[in-house]
């Protein structure tokens, strides 16, 4: 059973019930833009660079952006849905009440980012990188992060449930009251001063003790 201290809720998008159709194209999005009460679908987009950018209030389906950059954007109560955001760089974002549902981000960069209210579902982020990054009300749910990179990520209420975290690199980041125990922490790089008040399983802590140097017989 989870300890009601380690309990928290994720504030939704707020989004209009009515969203505008935008047929969005690549000169829409210069730097600067502003987008906002729209509904985006099916938007493709391959290796290009914009920065500032603001999106609000607006929903993306079945879009992708791979291998776009998007420094310094804000995202504010937007929601991806079927969308692959694979190898974006989205470094120093502001991005606030998103949600990200069953999208491929394998190797984005959300590093030195600012990240409240926000829900990844049933996403891969296999090589992700958030480093630097400030965690507040984050929840990850049944989502792929081996190899990701949480180093120096501060951490203040995040969630992972049934996720994959294997491999990741976590040095610097405080797992203080973050439960893990539904999750594969096989093989993650983490200092014994970070591991500190984090919740595991025996099984876990077993797989742990060798970063202390302990053997157990």
């Amino acid at each position: 059973m989870k300890s009601k201290k380690n309990e928290f809720s994720v504030e939704k998008p707020r989004l209009p019930s009515l969203l505008e159709d935008m047929n969005l194209s690549y000169e829409d999005l210069q730097d600067e833009e502003y987008i906002s009460s729209v509904n985006i679908t099916n938007f493709h987009l391959q290796g290009e660079s914009v920065k500032r950018v603001n999106l609000t209030e607006t929903i993306l389906k079945g879009s992708t952006f791979i291998g776009c950059s998007f420094q310094r954007a804000e995202l504010v109560d937007v929601r991806f849905q079927n969308c692959d955001l694979s190898n974006v760089n989205l470094e120093s974002a502001i991005i606030h009440r998103v949600e990200f549902i069953n999208c491929k981000l394998i190797g984005i960069n959300l590093s030195e980012a600012n990240l409240k209210n926000i829900t990844f579902s049933e996403c891969n982020l296999r090589y992700a990188l958030f480093s630097f990054s400030k965690f507040n009300e984050i929840k990850f749910n049944e989502c792929e992060l081996g190899l990701s990179d949480f180093q120096e990520a501060n951490f203040s209420k995040v969630g992972f449930y049934d996720s994959n975290l294997s491999e990741c690199h976590m040095e610097g980041a405080r797992l203080k009251d973050i439960d893990l125990t539904s999750c594969d922490i096989e093989g993650i790089t983490i200092s014994i001063e970070d591991l500190k008040g984090v919740i595991v399983s025996p099984i876990q802590a077993v797989s742990l003790s060798k970063l202390m140097g302990i053997i157990i017989k």
